[in-house]
């Protein structure tokens, strides 16, 4: 079977992946898009700390966590390490005592079902700071130990390259999808027609573009995020753990690097404007500032910016497309693509050859919505 997938981020990368494991004659089509959000996310895998109240949202984002373990070490069977992953465990930052407890207990509540979380704890300032030392003197935290993060950028080359060994083609450009009698036969790159018995649109916050041929819009908007980069010299921060200020959707992620990654805006109805304003790099450094002060006389590095593909509602679209055969849709994951972006593409890769699932998709249909428009086949 030639499954082609458009789009080479976290999502097209592991989707490509893992449908070479599984046997497919596999055509990953890399566009490289200036503003791809896998290469400008944090990558913090804690889904158990997250605010959202969706229950079929939560069930995906913690089976995402719960299935990065597996993945890396295949990578590392097949040789590829530098993923920038690493268990560090995360904090999330109180302003008291009281609040402290009531984090702690909802997520104690979730330990049962999600043991991979780790041990929850209760540090005082002087511990946290311990762990983080640029932080505030006065910030108590909950300690999940669980939580890891990972270089978006770096899996997914490793996730490519993983698949090119298993037979895999990468091709570069920008694909056009094409249809007829309802059903995909394939893409159109660079004038070249690769044709295909199932397609799938890992496309991101361009998914809408990508289907318009089929008749379909999703409703997948891009969202802005400008995040800065900071050196702290010959600072050892390889195991900092993730900073997660209750409340504020900011936050903090350390690399090997000596390196602080904070973030982020999140600029709804900014459309594929890549810019860096004053005020988004103020927020974020205003932001950052006041939880890490000990931040302040670092290096400025640089200000990455992504475009979260953000669909109708806070679930992922993931899944075929009624009475488009051999479309699969995958995209839609926001704010938490690098979480559950392994774990999408390869439930991507199931759908489309029509293999097993580990958990019903029905929630995550594309066109729960009924955003369709007339056919263009």
């Amino acid at each position: 079977m030639r499954l082609v997938v458009v789009g080479s981020g976290i999502v097209g990368s592991a989707c490509a992946y893992a449908a070479s494991v599984l046997g497919a004659d596999v055509i990953l089509i890399d566009s490289d898009r200036t503003g791809r959000a896998t290469s400008a996310g944090a990558g913090i895998i804690s889904p158990w700390a997250s605010a959202v109240d969706d229950p079929e949202w939560n069930t995906l984002a913690c089976s995402a966590a719960r299935a990065y373990p597996a993945l890396v070490g295949a990578l590392a069977e097949d040789g590829e390490t530098a993923l920038g992953y690493r268990q560090v465990g995360a904090l999330v930052l109180t302003d008291s005592a009281e609040r402290q407890r009531e984090i702690s207990l909802r997520l104690i509540a979730r330990q049962a079902r999600w043991p991979e979380m780790g041990e929850v704890s209760l540090l005082d300032p002087g511990q946290a700071r311990g762990l983080f030392p640029p932080l505030r003197p006065d910030a108590w935290a909950v300690h999940i130990s669980g939580a890891a993060r990972v270089d978006g950028r770096l899996i997914s080359a490793a996730l490519r390259r993983a698949a090119g060994r298993n037979g895999a083609t990468v091709l570069p450009g920008d694909a056009a999808l094409r249809c007829a009698h309802g059903a995909v036969e394939g893409v159109t790159v660079a004038d070249q027609f690769l044709a295909a018995d199932a397609v799938v649109a890992a496309t991101g916050a361009w998914t809408d573009a990508f289907v318009e041929p089929a008749g379909l819009t999703l409703g997948v908007t891009a969202q802005r995020g400008q995040i800065v980069h900071i050196g702290l010299g010959m600072t050892d921060t390889s195991r900092w753990p993730a900073i997660l200020p209750s409340g504020t959707g900011h936050y903090m992620v350390a690399f090997d690097d000596s390196r602080v990654v904070a973030g982020a805006t999140r600029e709804t109805g900014s459309g594929f404007d890549y810019r860096i304003t004053p005020g988004g790099l103020a927020e974020v450094l205003d932001e950052a500032l006041a939880v890490a002060p000990g931040l302040a006389s670092g290096t400025y590095l640089e200000t990455r910016i992504g475009f979260r593909p953000m669909g109708p509602d806070i679930r992922p679209l993931l899944g075929t497309v009624p009475g488009i055969d051999g479309l699969t849709v995958a995209t839609g994951l926001g704010a938490s693509g690098l979480t559950m972006g392994p774990y999408a593409g390869e439930l991507a890769a199931r759908v489309a050859l029509g293999t097993s699932l580990p958990l019903d998709l029905s929630p995550f249909s594309p066109v729960r919505h009924g955003i369709r428009t007339g056919s263009r086949q």
